[in-house]
Order: C-alpha cells, then sequence, then structure tokens
C-alpha cells in the first residue's frame, strides 16, 4: 500500500515542479484534465456494474454515505464555527447572479454522476469482466495527477501569498481538523479500520479525485463512497453558502472544501461579494493540495 501511495503522490510533485508559461498548453491541460476526470469515473463505474451482488453492495454503500455526509457536515460545520467565532469574517453581501446560473452549477454537478452511471450501465450490461480496468484506471489516475499539479503550480497564484491570507488558512485548518477529527470518530459506525474512515475523510469535497484514488486503492464500492460523499457535500454547499454566508462566511466557504477555488467559487462570488473570494481561494487551494496527499498518506497505513 506504501508503493501505492507514492504512486499517487509522485506524479503531482512532478507536475508542481514545472512551470509553464504557454497558455496554449494551459488550456490543453485543463480540457485533458476533465477529459481525464469523466474517463476515470466511467472506468470506476464500469467497477460498480462488474461488482457481484450489486444490489447489497449499493445497499451497503447508502447508508456508509449517510454516515459519513451525516458526520462531515455537523463537524465541518461546527469547527468552521469556532473560528469564525475566534477569527471573525465580516462581508458586504452580493446579489444572486440569477436561477440560470444556478441552473448550470447543479447541471455540472450532474455530469461526473452521469459518467459513473454510463459505466455503470456499460459494465452490468455490455462488458465482460476485463482484468487490465484497474491497470488503466491507475495509469490514468497518475496522469491526471501529473495534470492537477501543472495546474496547481500554474495557476498564477503565490503559495506565499495564499498561505499568509489567515482567513483562507484558518478556514481550510478547521476544515480539515474537523473532517480528520470525524474520520476518527466514524470509524466504528462505517466498520472499518480508523486510517480508511480518516482516507474517505480526507477528500474534503474533491469528488472527482477522491472516488479515483480511494476506487483505486480500495476498490470501486469504496470509491462509490468516496465519490457520492463528496458529491453530495457539492450539493449541499451549493445550496448552504447563499444562505449563511451574510452572517458566517467562514462557514460558508469553508463547507465548500477544496470546490471553493473553482465550482462553488461563482456562488461564493454573488453571494457574498469580492472580499470572499481571495479567502476562498486561497482556502481552495490549500485543501486542493492537501487532499491527495493526507489521502495517500492514511491509505499506505491501512
Amino acid at each position: 500500500m506504501l508503493a501505492g501511495a507514492l504512486l499517487i503522490l509522485l506524479p503531482l510533485f512532478l507536475g508542481f515542479a514545472v512551470p509553464l508559461n504557454n497558455r496554449t498548453v494551459m488550456t490543453a491541460v485543463h480540457h485533458s484534465v476533465d477529459g481525464l476526470v469523466y474517463f476515470i469515473l466511467a472506468l470506476l463505474g464500469v467497477g460498480f456494474g462488474q461488482m457481484e451482488g450489486l444490489g447489497l453492495q449499493l445497499a451497503a454503500m447508502a447508508a456508509q454515505v449517510g454516515v459519513l455526509v451525516t458526520g462531515l457536515l455537523v463537524l465541518n460545520l461546527a469547527g468552521l464555527w469556532l473560528w469564525h467565532r475566534w477569527q471573525p469574517m465580516h462581508v458586504e453581501t452580493g446579489t444572486a447572479s440569477g436561477a440560470t446560473s444556478y441552473r448550470r452549477l447543479f447541471l455540472a454537478a450532474a455530469k461526473p454522476l452521469a459518467a459513473v452511471m454510463a459505466g455503470l450501465l456499460a459494465g452490468w450490461f455490455l462488458l465482460p469482466a476485463l482484468d487490465w480496468v484497474e491497470d488503466l484506471a491507475t495509469w490514468a489516475l497518475m496522469l491526471l495527477l501529473f495534470l492537477i499539479g501543472l495546474q496547481l503550480r500554474n495557476a498564477g497564484l503565490s503559495l506565499r501569498r495564499l498561505l499568509l491570507n489567515r482567513q483562507g488558512l484558518g478556514i481550510a485548518v478547521s476544515l480539515s481538523v474537523s473532517s480528520l477529527l470525524a474520520g476518527v470518530l466514524l470509524s466504528p459506525a462505517l466498520q472499518v479500520p480508523m486510517f480508511q474512515s480518516l482516507a474517505l475523510a480526507a477528500g474534503f469535497g474533491w469528488y472527482s479525485l477522491s472516488g479515483i484514488v480511494i476506487g483505486d486503492a480500495l476498490g470501486p464500492a469504496w470509491g462509490g463512497v468516496a465519490f457520492l460523499n463528496d458529491v453530495i457535500r457539492e450539493i449541499i454547499a451549493l445550496a448552504l453558502i447563499p444562505v449563511i454566508i451574510g452572517r458566517r462566511p467562514a462557514m460558508a466557504i469553508g463547507y465548500g472544501g477544496a470546490t471553493a477555488m473553482d465550482f462553488t467559487l461563482p456562488v461564493i462570488r454573488s453571494s457574498g461579494g469580492l472580499d470572499c473570494v481571495p479567502v476562498a481561494i486561497a482556502s481552495g487551494f490549500i485543501l486542493s493540495f492537501l487532499s491527495p496527499v493526507l489521502m495517500a498518506l492514511f491509505l499506505s497505513l491501512i
């Protein structure tokens, strides 16, 4: 398992070490990341479809996802509330950008679910059991992490400035610590080893990565649990952010997790105003970097 963890981390750090100034190349990288994400999620779905006793597995997964989502929701909001009480952040709330933008965001959240469902149906009805699917998913994951490293390095963000953003750093630390606490406390309810529970809790809302990394290490069933847990977090965040960002901006930004720097950023911007944007980018970037590192570490300790 340790070798597998190193395979996960090495491409990420290699990508982060490569500076790129060519906009055309970076555009190609962004499109490649999108394509690889959907491809690997489809492979995860194929793994679902080829599992024996799929109906029973799905029932067990639903219970595990419910435990994870509920436990993380409660502890994340509690941790972020404590940070807000200690270091309050005040913003002037903006106006929502309209129903069309919201529909676009929710539809975008549905796309990865559609990719998994397409793979599941293909694996169940069309494809025979293929031994090489897991190897293909592993190599695709390594390429994806290399490209993600490139994106993080070349996002035009100064790591020093991000780490010096006190609110962003505090939100990221509060969310990560409360998530890991949830991982420890939920281990008995999930009936899994503590480090496996910690790995599941370390996705921080990055569903397109957590489902793939967990699935590659622990099989498609647990990959599905990680994926659904983080997808549901994102959907809850989209509904929660406009409601609480005026009074508790740290809670609104923080619960979005790693997606605060990209997917949920438009809602944060339209609901909380420009003051929230650098905080959201800082917290999202830090969590995006921590998530694969922590997942790899915990998976190596199982």
